[in-house]
């Protein structure tokens, strides 16, 4: 996504959090505990770096997903739409060895391999039945300013076979589409329910990551998370 286009959408979801006041309804605060997968093998970006690191690092890329945890700020835009500002982390490190050399004294050549994401999210949300409804079914989407760091750190082994330690580290901003789903069970005071959320992005790496077989690399950030919700409502 065009970083002029992110910025405009920026602007109008908050521009939409600011026209709604308390005075509107109940908000919420949302409080999200819940497991992160990221996108398969087949799936991600061209020229991705956990995909190329496969050809010779053993580690699967399901071992990426992990624990999530998140909070939202949902402010209701009348009866069927509510703005939401959110935040989450989530943190996973990887250990992987070479899959055909060992060191001269046999071990195995171990590096870490660690992503961490922290997605900023900017939704509206439709709920068909209404926010009035005890059951309350919802559909949505937005933008996503995503916070990444990814690094590798170990022991590596350059072209003439010599094995050093180092550590390669990188980390920016991008951003991207989200999309959720869920439902909740709401009281006058708390609710409580289940969402399923995906956010799309891909980052450049830079040159400390190149490598002869892999020249331009980049990053897919994107993936599912998988979430139990509990608010908390406050207002009139």
């Amino acid at each position: 996504m065009p970083r002029q286009l992110g910025s405009r959408l920026l602007v109008a979801c908050l521009a939409l959090l600011g026209t709604a006041g308390p005075a509107d309804a109940q908000q919420t605060l949302n409080f999200s505990l819940g497991y992160f997968t990221v996108r398969g093998e087949d799936a991600r970006v061209e020229r991705d770096i956990l995909n190329a690191n496969r050809n010779f690092l053993v580690f699967d890329i399901t071992d990426f997903n992990g624990a999530a945890v998140g909070g939202e700020w949902l402010v209701p835009l009348g009866q069927f739409f509510e703005a939401g500002a959110g935040i989450g982390f989530s943190r996973r490190t990887v250990p992987s060895v070479y899959a055909e050399f060992v060191d001269s004294d046999g071990s195995e050549i171990e590096q870490d391999l660690r992503l961490r994401l922290i997605p900023i999210a900017f939704t509206i949300r439709v709920l068909p039945l209404g926010r009035s409804s005890a059951v309350q079914p919802y559909v949505g989407g937005g933008l996503g300013i995503l916070a990444w760091r990814y690094s590798e750190s170990g022991e590596f082994i350059d072209p003439q076979r010599v094995i050093f330690r180092e550590r390669y580290v990188a980390s920016g901003n991008e951003t991207g589409p989200v999309a959720l789903g869920g439902i909740r069970f709401g009281g006058d005071s708390v609710s409580a329910g289940v969402e399923a959320r995906y956010h799309s992005a891909e980052a450049d790496l830079g040159t400390r990551f190149a490598s002869s077989t892999l020249r331009e690399p980049r990053i897919d950030l994107g993936g599912w998370t998988y979430q139990f919700t509990v608010g908390v409502r406050f207002g009139r």
